[in-house]
C-alpha cells in the first residue's frame, strides 16, 4: 500500500471530521477507521493467506508506466467458440500442474474418480456418521449455572471501570465481539453500573449513547430495559431512582432511543406510585434542562407522537386530566399543560343526577295518605291524614288557608299579651303609694293592703282538702 496515498485520505476525513457536518454515526465510523490506524491495521491484514497462490520467490512484478500506452488486450473480452476445447483443455491442465503443482491435478481427479466410488461407501459412512451423532448427543453438556454469562459481566465491569474516557471504554467493549443475544447483557451492564454510583455520571449515558450511534441492534434493548424499568420502579431506592431517570433522559434528548418508549407511562392517581412520579419528575427535569420548555413543548406537541404520549396528557376524564396537570405544575413545569388547561375549560361537565330513595311500603293506607300530605302542611298532617287522599288542588287551597288562620292567631296572640301587659301596669301605678303624700294617706293605703292579704289567705284556707274534709 502506498504511504503517501493512504496519508493523503486520512487528511481528506480528518478535515471532514473537524468540519462537523457529518451524521453522528458517520462520525463515529470516521474515528474508528483512525482507531484502526493508529493500531498498525493489526486486525485487517492486506492480502488474505488463502489468495496467495504464488510463492513469493516465484513471483515476477511487471512495471507499468502510466505515460506509456498499454495493450488491453480487449479481444479475450469477446467469446469464441473453441473447435479444439479437449486439447486446449488438457493444455491448461498441464500448464496449471507446473505452477500450482500436484495439489490441484490431484483435487480434480479426486472429484472425479470420488463420485464414481462414492455410492460404495454410502451406507458405510451413513452408520458411521448415526453412531457418531449419538456419541455427541451423549456428550453434550447444558450449562444452567450461567458460568459464561457472569464471566462476561465481569470482564465488561472491569472494561468499564479500566477505561479513561468513554470513546476509549467503547473501543475496547466493540473489540469483544459479543455474540448474537448478548447485547442485551451489555446494555443492563451500563445501567446497573450507572445505578451503583453516588451521583450521577454523564459517563455512562454517553457511552449507552455511543453504541446506540455505532449500531442500531443496540436501541431495542434499551428501549425494553426503560419500560422494564418503569414498571419496577417500587424496587429502587432514591440514589438508583435518580441516577437511572438521568441515564433514560440523556438518552431520549440525543434521540439514542425512540420517545415512543413513553407509551407505558399514564399519569394518573390510580396508576401511578409514589416511586413512578418521582421518576417521571426527574425524567421530565432534566429533559427541560436538556432541551429547554420551548423544544420540550413542541416535542410533546408533535403529531406523530400523540398516541405514544396520550397516557402523560390524558383526556378521557376530568379527573385524571386535573391530575396531569396540577403534578406537571407542582414541578415547574406548568408551560406543558397549556393544552390540557384549555381543553378542561371547554370540556362539557357532567350533570350528576339526584339518586332518588326507594319509598318503603307500609300495610296501613292512613300512614301513606298521611305522607303524601305532609307536604302541604307540617304541623297538622297527624290529624287531617284522612282528609289529604284529595286532590292535589284542594290540599293546597286548605293548606293557604290553615297558613292564614296560623298568621291571624299569631297576630292576635300578640294584641292580647300587649293589652294585658298595659292593663298590669296600670293597676300597678293605680296602687303604687304616693311618695311625696301625707303620712294619713300613707297609713290609709297601707291597712288596705294588710287586709287584702288577709281576706286572700282566708281564701286559700277555704280552699285547701284539709278544710274540705272537715266540713264534710
Amino acid at each position: 500500500v502506498s504511504g503517501k496515498g493512504i496519508n493523503a485520505i486520512f487528511e481528506m476525513l480528518k478535515n471532514i471530521l473537524h468540519e462537523g457536518k457529518l451524521d453522528k454515526r458517520v462520525q463515529y465510523m470516521i474515528e474508528v477507521v483512525f482507531q484502526i490506524r493508529k493500531d498498525g491495521f493489526k486486525d485487517h491484514i492486506a492480502v488474505v493467506d488463502a489468495l496467495e497462490l504464488v510463492e513469493e520467490d516465484d513471483q515476477f512484478t511487471h512495471l507499468i508506466m502510466l505515460d506509456e500506452a498499454t495493450d488491453a488486450q480487449d479481444i479475450l473480452n469477446v467469446f469464441k467458440v473453441d473447435n479444439e476445447y479437449e486439447e486446449n483443455e488438457s493444455k491448461y491442465k498441464a500448464i496449471s500442474k507446473e505452477i500450482l503443482g500436484s495439489d490441484a491435478s490431484d483435487d480434480e481427479d479426486g472429484s472425479s474418480s470420488g463420485s464414481g466410488s462414492g455410492s460404495d461407501s454410502d451406507d458405510e459412512d451413513a452408520s458411521g456418521s448415526g453412531e457418531e451423532g449419538d456419541e455427541a448427543k451423549q456428550q453434550l453438556i447444558v450449562d444452567n449455572t450461567e458460568t459464561n454469562l457472569i464471566a462476561l459481566r465481569r470482564t465488561i465491569y472491569l472494561t468499564i471501570h479500566s477505561s479513561l474516557d468513554y470513546e476509549e471504554c467503547a473501543h475496547k467493549l466493540m473489540k469483544m465481539e459479543l455474540k448474537p443475544g448478548q447485547e442485551s447483557e451489555l446494555c443492563h451492564m451500563f445501567l446497573d453500573c450507572c445505578a451503583e454510583q453516588r451521583t450521577y455520571e454523564k459517563f455512562y449515558g454517553l457511552l449507552a449513547q455511543r453504541f446506540c450511534m455505532i449500531n442500531k441492534i443496540y436501541i431495542e434493548p434499551f428501549e425494553q430495559i426503560f419500560q422494564d424499568t418503569y414498571t419496577t420502579t417500587h424496587r429502587l431506592d432514591t440514589n438508583r431512582l435518580r441516577n437511572v431517570s438521568k441515564f433514560f433522559a440523556h438518552l431520549l434528548f440525543t434521540d439514542s432511543i425512540g420517545w415512543d418508549v413513553m407509551r407505558c407511562i399514564r399519569l394518573n392517581e390510580e396508576d401511578t406510585t409514589s416511586s413512578s412520579r418521582i421518576f417521571i419528575k426527574i425524567l421530565f427535569q432534566e429533559l427541560a434542562e436538556y432541551m429547554g420548555l420551548f423544544k420540550l413543548n413542541a416535542r410533546f406537541k408533535d403529531p406523530t407522537l400523540a398516541e405514544p404520549f396520550s397516557g402523560l396528557f390524558p383526556r378521557d376524564n376530568p379527573k385524571n386530566t386535573r391530575f396531569a396537570i396540577n403534578f406537571f405544575t407542582s414541578i415547574g413545569l406548568g408551560g406543558l399543560t397549556d393544552e390540557l388547561r384549555d381543553f378542561l375549560k371547554h370540556a362539557p361537565k357532567q350533570i350528576v343526577q339526584p339518586v332518588v330513595a326507594p319509598v318503603p311500603e307500609e300495610e296501613d293506607a292512613s300512614s301513606s295518605s298521611s305522607s303524601s300530605s305532609s307536604s302541604s302542611s307540617s304541623s297538622d298532617s297527624s290529624s287531617d291524614s284522612s282528609s289529604s287522599s284529595s286532590s292535589s288542588s284542594d290540599s293546597d287551597s286548605e293548606g293557604d288557608r290553615r297558613k292564614k288562620k296560623g298568621k291571624k292567631d299569631k297576630r292576635l296572640a300578640k294584641t292580647k299579651t300587649s293589652a294585658s301587659k298595659d292593663r298590669h301596669s296600670k293597676h300597678k301605678n293605680e296602687r303604687r303609694p304616693p311618695e311625696n303624700g301625707g303620712g294619713s294617706s300613707r297609713r290609709g293605703y297601707e291597712r288596705e293592703e294588710a287586709s287584702g292579704r288577709n281576706d286572700r289567705d282566708r281564701r286559700e284556707r277555704d280552699d285547701s282538702p284539709g278544710r274540705t274534709s272537715r266540713r264534710s
